[in-house]
């Protein structure tokens, strides 16, 4: 025989043997797990997106109620009263509240993954905690305690509930608020408001160096809670020192000057 037609021959063979080889191989067993698992993966993803997205729905919905109330809350640095202010702004919380419960019943579909989509509304918590945590001095001069955050907005512990280091930063932003709150309100004659904001940051700041903080941002965050302590008693120093009473009269009070 001719050696270029056995070398065809040998050719031809051998790429029948090839794709016979990768016939097998393609459609072992190996393979068909292979390529199961990682349509899973994809159905995994698929599904994991579609959540995120529904998610992430709310969570603008959330963002975009907290802004109409931090908008209300804006007003009470105009000296605007203090109840016509909170009217206003308290019509949110029944939003707030129904939103959650659609957060909640979302992440209900993937139980024991709170934290793996808890990142998608986090920031937006924190602010709404800032926000009623500081409707709630307006009415009452005290801290908004957790527990009472979570009832404000329907949130239940064992099932959806309020993180704890949300909770504490929401807190710290409610206080980087109230030196603005405490100089304004003096310019409008609101002497008494210094000492009673020094009071209640000063049991605040105590409360917190209680906790070993280990989230640096939370560290951070209290870090900006001692400044705004400082500012504050600053203010109140002054409005000590020269003689000034709710009213806006000389009282002849001295008092020590702001410590360091």
């Amino acid at each position: 025989m001719d050696s270029s037609l056995q070398f065809s021959a040998s050719m031809l063979t051998s790429k029948h043997t090839s794709m016979a080889t990768q016939d097998s191989v393609s459609h072992s067993p190996h393979s068909s797990a292979l390529e199961k698992q990682f349509q899973d993966f994809r159905h995994h993803f698929d599904d994991s997106g579609c959540l995120r997205e529904r998610i992430r729905s709310v969570a603008s919905e959330i963002e975009s109620a907290a802004r109409l109330m931090h908008s209300s809350l804006l007003l009470i640095h105009q000296s605007r009263p203090v109840t016509e202010v909170l009217e206003k702004a308290k019509g949110q919380i029944g939003v707030l509240k129904e939103l959650y419960g659609k957060l909640a019943e979302i992440t209900w579909e993937c139980p024991g993954h709170y934290y793996r989509y808890h990142g998608d509304w986090r920031g937006k918590t924190q602010n709404v905690v800032w926000l009623l945590a500081f409707m709630h001095w307006l009415e009452t001069e005290s801290l908004l305690l957790h527990a009472e955050a979570e009832e404000k907005l329907g949130l239940k512990p064992l099932e959806f509930g309020l993180d704890i280091e949300d909770y504490l930063i929401g807190i710290c932003f409610m206080s980087n608020d109230l030196p603005r709150y405490v100089v304004n309100q003096v310019t409008a004659g609101n002497y008494d408001c210094p000492r009673k904001v020094l009071k209640f940051l000063t049991d605040v700041n105590a409360a917190f160096r209680m906790l070993n903080l280990r989230n640096d941002f939370l560290h951070k965050k209290f870090d900006g809670m001692r400044f705004d302590l400082r500012r504050v008693e600053e203010v109140h120093y002054d409005v000590k020192i020269r003689g000034l009473s709710m009213n806006g009269n000389s009282t002849g009070e001295q008092g020590d000057g702001p410590r360091s």
